[in-house]
């Protein structure tokens, strides 16, 4: 099942609602406030520019691979630069930015080393390079038991579409080969505070379907999104997948 800019716009909005939190203390710990430009690599629809553009002061670049995703991006925010570029090749020269960030891209790129590698380059001594958000749904946790199959399908999903979907693990080994200084990975929190809203459940789920197609079956499917919904109203529901952050200055 295909699904439109707006609803791909919505996922990567509610992605940055998880990591807004953390991201403001990485960026601020990253010198953002002083940065004059900074490159995001994987911007796809905006969900990120606009709000470092608005929130501070530097030159914001987006770049993605896809056209139709920047197109819709540049419609929403008219601060940022954005360009169509693959993040194996930057087209930038070494030392252009003062931070370079990704939030959710490792997983989706051929070769993970070499685009931190290119992050690296392209920023300035100094500067500092930071993963924001890395999945590992290899070590995924889905609670009632009966609901685990979700993650094991996905995850199957993820590998048949190229993803890596146990990049989070990986990251410090990344930043280390890519010869960043003052390395720090850690993981982000979780909090379950009542059952969602029905409009972000429909959300999770119109991803879900997205990635499984025809496995397993759409029956399998329906059941268990009743009891994924039923789990959530009961206050039972526990799904965690421990999400990583990288942060290396250039030396």
């Amino acid at each position: 099942m295909a699904l439109d800019l707006a609803t791909w716009h919505a996922r990567f909005r509610q992605q940055a609602g998880w990591t807004r939190e953390l991201r403001q203390t990485l960026l601020r710990r990253s010198g953002m406030a002083q940065a004059r430009s900074v490159l995001e690599v994987g911007a796809a629809t905006g969900a990120l520019t606009g709000e470092l553009s608005l929130d501070w002061q530097a030159r914001v670049f987006g770049l993605d691979l896809e056209w139709s995703r920047l197109a819709y991006a540049r419609l929403r925010d008219q601060r940022t630069c954005f360009a169509q570029a693959d993040a194996h090749f930057l087209p930038f020269r070494s030392g252009s930015f003062d931070l370079s960030l990704c939030h959710f891209l490792l997983l989706w790129v051929r070769d993970p080393a070499g685009a931190v590698a290119e992050m690296r380059r392209v920023t300035r001594p100094g500067g500092f390079v930071v993963a924001l958000a890395e999945p590992d749904y290899g070590s995924r946790i889905d609670f009632p038991n009966s609901l685990a199959e979700i993650g094991r399908a996905q995850r199957r999903a993820l590998i048949a579409q190229g993803a890596n979907p146990d990049i989070g693990r990986e990251l410090g080994r990344l930043f280390v080969l890519a010869a960043l200084g003052e390395v720090e990975v850690g993981v982000l929190g979780a909090q379950w505070a009542g059952p969602p809203s029905r409009a972000d459940f429909d959300m999770e789920w119109s991803i879900l379907e997205a990635d499984l197609h025809a496995s397993p079956t759409a029956e399998v499917r329906e059941r268990l999104r009743m009891l994924d919904w039923t789990a959530r109203e009961r206050g039972e529901r526990i799904l965690y997948v421990p999400t990583f952050y990288a942060i290396g200055r250039v030396e």
